[in-house]
């Protein structure tokens, strides 16, 4: 485990040298696709526990300890169970780490998941913060759920979150990312500065969409059930929004949405990016739970040719009014530490490949 392992963040191959090594541990194999162009996805164990609030153990405590101090009961995944909206969960995780010195990593939810408004967070033993595992992380992982639209059937071995490892500073400076853009076109369409990662609008017009501007979710659904793809009819759960001549939409407190990027994004293979979920600088509300950007997103070589950026967005508290072509988001991209061995694309059939405005995977496609 003292080897040198290069700056960056760690593409498939490295992920899977890391689970070799025993720096990634599990019990059970890895699924064949668990391993994804610069990420891992993460699976349920076998017990959720429904806890009072979320929180962090901080360093005075293992998650096991302020589980038990704070669980309301257990709940058997083998079987599948549903996860009721408005609640928490605390589920132990298949997977653990013992990370070598230098190599830390991060989580995100996966974008199936954000796109439920399922909100996940991955939290280690006596950890300060969610979602981050500093260098040489040793111990458990834990994923906090809280489905906030949908309630949701999980099982064990359902993947509601992602990993991803690097080794060093992998963000590119304003100077780095401008360069890249020259280079390789990381936005296309659009006219907002590249500088500090990459600046994207929303789409309120609905040009080649017949107007379809987004999505709004509906209360007192059916279940999910997150292992199952295209089952579900869109209108059983979701509004759809259309312009009506005004290009602007008012987001409502406490509702969520699903709208599109102005700008196509591209993700070049020697590239990973994330999109930073909150900015206050651009209005009270949060955009884009899912934040991880695979090489290959959006690469023409890999089915792309550009892709939109799908936006899951909730209002903060009061309403506030969007206009077409306003800032909602950034894309930071970081380098990789070495040439990617597989590209976000249709030779892995992945789900989100030269899209538009797309619900996520369960959903039957919706015309528009």
């Amino acid at each position: 485990m003292n080897e040198h392992w290069p700056q960056g963040v760690f593409p498939a191959r490295l992920i899977e040298k890391l689970h070799t090594q025993g720096a990634i541990l599990t019990d059970r194999a890895f699924d064949p696709d668990q391993v994804q162009p610069a990420s891992l996805d993460l699976r349920l164990g076998d017990i959720a526990y429904r806890v009072r609030s979320s929180f962090l153990p901080g360093p005075a405590h293992s998650m096991a300890e302020r589980i038990e101090a704070l669980k309301l009961h257990e709940i058997d995944l083998t079987r599948g169970a549903v996860l009721e909206r408005g609640c928490v969960y605390l589920v132990p995780l298949q997977e653990s780490l013992d990370l070598p010195e230098g190599v830390s990593a991060s989580a995100n939810p996966k974008s199936s998941t954000g796109r439920l408004d399922v909100f996940t967070r991955v939290i280690g033993d006596r950890a300060r913060g969610f979602d981050q595992m500093k260098a040489g992380y040793q111990g458990p992982l834990y994923l906090e759920v809280s489905p906030r639209t949908f309630p949701i059937l999980v099982r064990t071995g359902s993947r509601l979150s992602q990993m991803r490892f690097r080794c060093g500073d992998t963000r590119l400076s304003p100077a780095e990312h401008q360069s890249l853009h020259l280079s390789d076109t990381l936005v296309i369409g659009g006219e907002q500065p590249v500088g500090e990662g990459v600046a994207l609008s929303i789409d309120l017009l609905g040009e080649g969409r017949d107007g379809l501007i987004g999505f709004r979710s509906k209360r007192h659904t059916a279940v999910v059930d997150v292992d199952r793809k295209g089952a579900l009819d869109v209108l059983d759960f979701w509004e759809p929004l259309y312009s009506r001549g005004r290009p602007e939409l008012t987001l409502d407190p406490d509702e969520f949405y699903i709208l599109v990027s102005h700008e196509a994004v591209h993700v070049p293979p020697s590239h990973a990016a994330e999109m930073v979920p909150f900015d206050p600088l651009v209005g009270e509300f949060r955009v884009h739970y899912a934040g991880f950007f695979d090489p290959g997103f959006g690469h023409s070589l890999a089915g792309g040719t550009g892709s939109r950026a799908v936006l899951e967005v909730r209002s903060r508290e009061v309403p506030f009014l969007l206009g077409h072509g306003q800032i909602i988001g950034r894309l930071i991209y970081e380098t990789l530490a070495e040439k990617p061995d597989r590209l976000y694309g249709s030779a892995l059939g992945s789900n989100y490949q030269a899209q538009t405005l797309k619900l996520s995977k369960h959903f039957r496609p919706f015309p528009g």
